[in-house]
């Protein structure tokens, strides 16, 4: 009996280093391969990861996009209920700012250039100053012109006297002509073209109750002009800017004339532009017009644009400016360089997009300055006188901005008889 229980005593001991034992190295080599799954898990939750992102990207970019506009607008919105006091400081420093900086080109004398064969050289050609100051006005020559005595067409009609045709009544009806334009014919417009010792056109102020009113006063400051600079603003209008860059010859011998109505009047005065005592603000004498014979006020400034020799009747010159525009230099030079030099006795500025009257009545529709039944009534009347498509003033686009002298007066007469209508 003790021997069964002496073998149940008996341990063997096995180690597990044991050289020989081949379950040793296996159960090794499987504890080293448990390390691979866990290794080969990760790249695969990486594809997994990059596959949900290319699958939900624009999602994801859209709650960014989301997060970050909020994140700007409660930033903005918050600096700007934090800080009041430096937003009104610096508009008032923005403001005084602007006020000492000049508006573009404004009160600036740089000469204009262009560059013509290669070479880049002035556009106007004025005498030097201290050439200027001397500047006199050349003889007047004796027109060679055969028209000697020319009349202004004028109220006939004797319904027209009795006061039977009023004014405000064509005014409402809205039509281009009225009583200071006169209701002109073709025949009579056939008939002005005639070249004879007298001549009778349609050139405005047709009856004294056309419109276009001036005071006495005015008008008899505008008689003693005998070169002016003049410009228009109705209907409220641009600002008045002064002229610069004239010589003192010119101050003494060239009137600035600036036509307004009441109403722009009304506005500059309420803008701090106030007509002194006597009616001058800076170097323009300010022209109050009355009763304006057209509602399109566009129409109403051509009248002292296209008529100078009707306003001003002893003028012997007149320059247009435009009101958007700053006159910056002499008018006695600019009259020397385009017209005493060379012996001309107009000049007119180029246009700058078109050349054809036809390609004009286009753009004139286009910008709603007139209805296409109107300028297709134009348009017949030049194609029916022969002007053709690509018709050019002496090979040169033109506009109606000019230099004036007295002596084309009857031409330009015919002229401004065409516009009008």
């Amino acid at each position: 009996m003790a021997s069964p229980m002496l073998n149940n005593s008996i341990s063997i001991s096995v180690s597990d280093d044991d050289p020989e034992d081949p379950s040793t190295h296996l159960r090794s080599r499987i504890r080293r391969k448990r390390k691979k799954p866990f290794l080969r898990g990760r790249p695969h939750l990486t594809r997994k990861i990059i596959t949900k992102l290319l699958k939900w990207w624009p999602a994801v970019l859209l709650i960014l996009a989301i997060t970050l506009l909020v994140f700007e607008a409660v930033k903005i919105g918050g600096g700007e209920r934090r800080s009041p006091p430096r937003v009104k400081k610096s508009e008032n420093a923005s403001s005084r700012s602007s006020a000492i900086k000049p508006q573009g080109n404004l009160n600036r004398l740089d000469p204009t250039t262009r560059v013509v064969a290669g070479v880049r050289e002035r556009c106007l050609k004025l005498l030097p100053p201290e050439e200027l100051e001397l500047l006199e006005f050349p003889n007047d020559e004796e027109s060679r012109s055969p028209v000697k005595h020319l009349v202004y067409a004028k109220e006939t009609d004797e319904a027209s006297k009795e006061g039977k045709f009023n004014l405000s009544m064509i005014y409402l009806e809205g039509a281009r002509f009225n009583l200071f334009t006169g209701i002109q014919t073709l025949e009579h417009r056939e008939q002005s073209f005639k070249v004879t010792e007298r001549a009778e056109v349609h050139c405005g102020f047709y009856c004294e109750r056309g419109g276009f009113r001036i005071s006495d006063e005015d008008k008899s400051y505008m008689k003693t002009c005998k070169v002016v600079v003049s410009t228009c603003a109705f209907g409220g209008g641009d600002d008045l800017y002064q002229p610069i860059g004239m010589t003192e010859t010119s101050l003494q011998k060239v009137c600035y004339v600036a036509f307004w109505d009441e109403v722009t009047l009304a506005t500059q005065e309420a803008e701090g532009n106030k007509v002194d005592d006597s009616r001058f603000i800076g170097k323009w004498r300010i022209i109050i017009v009355r009763d304006l014979p057209f509602r399109d006020q566009r129409l109403n400034g051509k009248i002292p644009k296209m008529l100078p020799h009707r306003l001003f009747p002893n003028a012997r010159y007149s320059i247009w400016v435009d009101s958007k525009s700053q006159f910056r230099r002499d008018p006695l030079g600019v009259l020397e360089a385009l017209l005493w030099r060379s012996n001309y006795e107009l000049a007119i500025s180029e246009h700058g997009a078109r050349s054809s009257v036809y390609d004009e009545a286009k753009a004139v529709v286009k910008k709603n300055k007139a209805t296409p039944e109107e300028v297709e009534v134009q348009l017949t009347q030049y194609r029916q006188d022969g002007l053709p498509e690509d018709k050019r003033f002496n090979g040169k686009k033109v506009s109606s901005r000019s230099f004036y002298n007295r002596k084309e007066a009857h031409s330009d007469d015919e002229f401004v008889n065409v516009s009008l209508v």
